[in-house]
């Protein structure tokens, strides 16, 4: 049975992991779809190769700001739990 006291059994960073990924992935699929081409020799290398970079950078910070949340969270927890 699930206890009732607890609303939310989510870590703190799970938002911030969670958006991260979806961002990071995002990025790293427009960057495959682009390279795709570029491998083959049919384009040449777009412009906008360093935006998408840089979206997946920022989608891993966000991704690394959630689990740092969600281990400082932890650390509080563990503080406020020992005797």
């Amino acid at each position: 049975m699930r206890d009732k006291t607890q609303t939310n059994s989510a870590a703190p960073g799970d938002r911030l992991i969670r958006a991260g990924a979806i961002v990071f992935f995002a990025g790293a699929v427009a960057t495959l779809v682009t390279v795709a081409p570029l491998l083959l020799g049919t384009t040449p290398f777009p412009a906008y190769m360093f935006g998408l970079s840089m979206l997946m950078g920022v989608g891993f910070l966000v991704a690394g700001a959630g689990v740092l949340r969600s281990v400082a969270a932890g650390r509080r927890q563990a503080r406020s739990d020992t005797p």
